[in-house]
C-alpha cells in the first residue's frame, strides 16, 4: 500500500538529521530575506518613479532620488540584521552576548562618530522638508552664498567672492533662504535737510511707476513702492526708506536701478 505524500515528506525530513534541517531553515531565511529586500526596494523604486512623474522641478526629483536611496539602504540593512540574528539563533549561538557587545561597540562608535550621525540626520530632514535647493541663495549661520550641492553630509556654497564653503549639516542652526516666493528691495535715499520731503517721496513713487512700465523691470517687480517715510536723521542728510516687492533674487538689480 502506497503511503501518503505528506507522510513520506515527514519521514524524509526526519531522516535529514538536525544539521541538514538547520541548513535548510537557514536557506529559507536567506531566501525570505532576499525576497523581502527585492520586493521592498522595488516598491520604493516604483513609488519614486510615480513621484518623479508628478514633480516638474528637477531639484525636487533629485531630492526624491536621495531620499529613496536612503530608504532602500535602511531597509536592506534592517532586513539583513534581522536575518543574521535568526541564523545565529538557528546555529545555536546565543544572541544576547553579541547584542550586548554590539551595544558597547555602538556606544563607543557613537561617541566617536556622533558628529557624522548628526550630519546625516540633519541632512535627511533638510532634504525631506525642502528647506533649501540647489541654486538658492541662502545664509547658513555665518556662511552665505549660492547652493551648489546638497548631500546628506554637507551643503556646498559659493559666496560672492567665488569662495567655496562646505557646511556640515549638523552644524546648521538657522537657515535664511532668499530664493523662495518673493523678496523686498529695500531702498534708502539721503536728502538734504532743506528738501521738501513730500516732494521727494512723490518723486520716488513716480520713479517706481516708470520702472514698472519698463518691460525690463515689469517682470521683476511684483508691486509698487511702499514708503516707510523718514528712517533717521543722519549727520548731513535725512534718510527716507521704502521697499518694493520683487521676484526672489531680483532685489539687488531693482535696488541698484
Amino acid at each position: 500500500m502506497q503511503q501518503p505524500d505528506w507522510l513520506q515528506i515527514g519521514r524524509w525530513w526526519q531522516s535529514l538529521g538536525p544539521w541538514a534541517a538547520s541548513c535548510l531553515r537557514i536557506g529559507l531565511v536567506l531566501l525570505l530575506a532576499w525576497l523581502l529586500i527585492a520586493l521592498l526596494q522595488r516598491a520604493i523604486r516604483a513609488f519614486r518613479e510615480r513621484l518623479a512623474k508628478r514633480l516638474e522641478d528637477r531639484e525636487a526629483v533629485q531630492r526624491a532620488d536621495t531620499l529613496a536611496r536612503v530608504f532602500r539602504y535602511s531597509v536592506k540593512v534592517l532586513i539583513l540584521l534581522l536575518a543574521g540574528t535568526v541564523i545565529l539563533s538557528e546555529l545555536g549561538v546565543s544572541v544576547a552576548p553579541i547584542l550586548g557587545a554590539a551595544g558597547v561597540v555602538g556606544v563607543a562608535l557613537g561617541f566617536g562618530a556622533q558628529s557624522l550621525v548628526r550630519d546625516f540626520l540633519a541632512g535627511f530632514f533638510l532634504l525631506l522638508e525642502d528647506q533649501i535647493r540647489r541654486g538658492d541663495v541662502v545664509t547658513l549661520d555665518a556662511h552665505a552664498g549660492m547652493v551648489e550641492e546638497i548631500t546628506l553630509r554637507y551643503v556646498r556654497l559659493r559666496d560672492y567672492d567665488g569662495r567655496v564653503h562646505f557646511v556640515p549639516n549638523g552644524s546648521i542652526g538657522a537657515v535664511i533662504n532668499q530664493s523662495r516666493g518673493f523678496a523686498q528691495a529695500v531702498i534708502e535715499i539721503g536728502v538734504a535737510y532743506e528738501s521738501d520731503l513730500d516732494q521727494v517721496m512723490q518723486v520716488m513713487c513716480e520713479v517706481a511707476q516708470v520702472m514698472r512700465a519698463d518691460p525690463v523691470f515689469a517682470a521683476r517687480m511684483l508691486d509698487g513702492i511702499e514708503l516707510a517715510g523718514v528712517e533717521n536723521w543722519a549727520d548731513s542728510a535725512i534718510m527716507i526708506r521704502g521697499r518694493i516687492k520683487v521676484v526672489a533674487l531680483e532685489q539687488w538689480s531693482v535696488r541698484r536701478e
